[in-house]
């Protein structure tokens, strides 16, 4: 990990360190669109016949089967079953309190409005597994689409030869029926236009690599194609800590988020330079125990080690940079937490690691990354639902309110509309 004191830079040395691991966008984009293009075209044998190429597909049938599920629940051992069923449950419960409330609000006298929530009729959700098997994503994102009431929940992950088991228990805890095996942009292909066998969606939500992001980004402009969460990209983490942290502690959720991708970037900020040194020998002894410690090392290349002179310097650098996962552990840290204002999800003390919300504590690990955690949040109920608003005025309610809708329509010289009002009233 590189190391830098953020007081010797210039304005655009701090913008510099704001920036993500570099993606080439363009490239990106040539590779994707040609197979979007030939999905939309083409159809189902376009998406096996990627299935085949990219995730290396052994099989005539994409789609899951009942027999399937049923043997993932006999082979998938009573531990593994327990964790899914226990972050599902955690999970649900705290989704649960994110629907939405309907209201109606009298304007004016007999003029009503209300607003009132329906669940979005058909949605896909993207479960990644190129490097990893992720049922842990099933649950965040089916769970939620489950509250939510949406009828069609259609699910895609990429799979070789067979469908790993914990993938589909979670499934089932999701209420998840209708799973393909395909991945990558293919799989957003296959869900963003449909083919002849399978239908398409309305909104696309999930996670992945770069060439998945770019697939979500060109269908959601795509007239023919659907909207998208939000172009969740490679994975991140910023640690805010002080010298009364836990060195092992920093490091080992640093590693966590490293051996995500070699996309991936993690950053520690904190006022010791102490506690870096200290953070940097536990790093490396934690990375030669890793399995992905190959993947881990690689993405520590694009990552950060910054000194700061204060706490609160730090949290301005955390703001800006808007990360996906914030973990913050220092003195009176709840007393600061009105401080932070940009980030996905926060993860606050010595106790609280950032795995604990990718699996089971309850909130969402489906997160914005690249800084547009300014601007939206994770993952939530609201997400798979859509708002309506209705309005309804008696004869008095539209006299009373004539003459301003009068005024405005002629002052933008709009004159049918103020003519919708007057006819009725001659």
């Amino acid at each position: 990990m590189k190391f830098v004191e953020l007081n010797k830079l210039s304005s655009s040395e701090k913008e510099y360190l704001l920036k993500r691991p570099s993606i080439n966008i363009e490239e990106t984009m040539d590779i994707v669109k040609p197979i979007l293009d030939s999905i939309k075209s083409a159809g189902h044998v376009k998406v096996i016949e990627y299935a085949e190429k990219f995730d290396r597909f052994q099989g005539e049938e994409i789609a899951v089967t009942e027999n399937e599920f049923f043997q993932a629940e006999s082979v998938l051992n009573k531990e593994v079953k327990d964790a899914i069923d226990i972050a599902a449950s955690n999970i649900r419960k705290f989704h649960e309190k994110q629907y939405p409330a309907n209201y109606e609000v009298e304007t004016m006298p007999s003029v009503l409005c209300r607003r009132e929530f329906r669940p979005i009729d058909s949605v896909g959700l993207y479960i990644p597994g190129g490097t990893a098997v992720l049922p842990s994503t099933v649950l965040m994102l089916g769970i939620p689409a489950q509250i939510a009431g949406c009828k069609r929940v259609v699910s895609c992950t990429p799979v070789k030869d067979i469908i790993n088991p914990a993938v589909l228990y979670a499934a089932k805890a999701a209420g998840i029926k209708e799973l393909y095996k395909v991945g990558g942009a293919q799989a957003i292909g296959l869900m963003a236009y449909g083919t002849e066998c399978i239908k398409k969606v309305d909104k696309i939500f999930g996670p992945g690599n770069q060439f998945v992001t770019a697939a979500k980004t060109l269908v959601s402009i795509d007239p023919d194609g659907c909207l998208v969460d939000m172009p969740a990209g490679p994975s991140e983490v910023l640690v805010i800590a002080d010298e009364t942290a836990n060195p092992a502690f920093i490091a080992a959720d640093l590693l966590s988020q490293a051996e995500h991708g070699v996309d991936s970037q993690v950053i520690l900020v904190t006022n010791s330079r102490s506690l870096i040194e200290k953070v940097g020998e536990e790093v490396r002894n934690q990375l030669e125990e890793l399995p992905r410690k190959q993947i881990a090392a690689e993405c520590l290349k694009n990552s950060l080690y910054i000194l700061v002179d204060t706490i609160d310097d730090a949290i301005e650098f955390s703001n800006n940079y808007a990360p996906e996962h914030l973990i913050v552990n220092f003195e009176n840290v709840d007393e600061r937490l009105k401080q932070i204002i940009n980030a996905g999800s926060v993860f606050v003390g010595p106790y609280t690691p950032e795995s604990v919300g990718d699996y089971a504590s309850g909130t969402n690990h489906s997160l914005p990354t690249y800084g547009y955690a300014k601007a939206i949040g994770g993952v939530s109920v609201e997400m798979f639902m859509k708002s309506m608003t209705f309005q309804k005025l008696s004869k008095e309610g539209l006299k009373d309110i004539s003459n301003t809708v009068i005024t405005l329509a002629q002052t933008e010289q709009l004159d049918a509309h103020a003519n919708a009002v007057k006819v009725r009233f001659k």
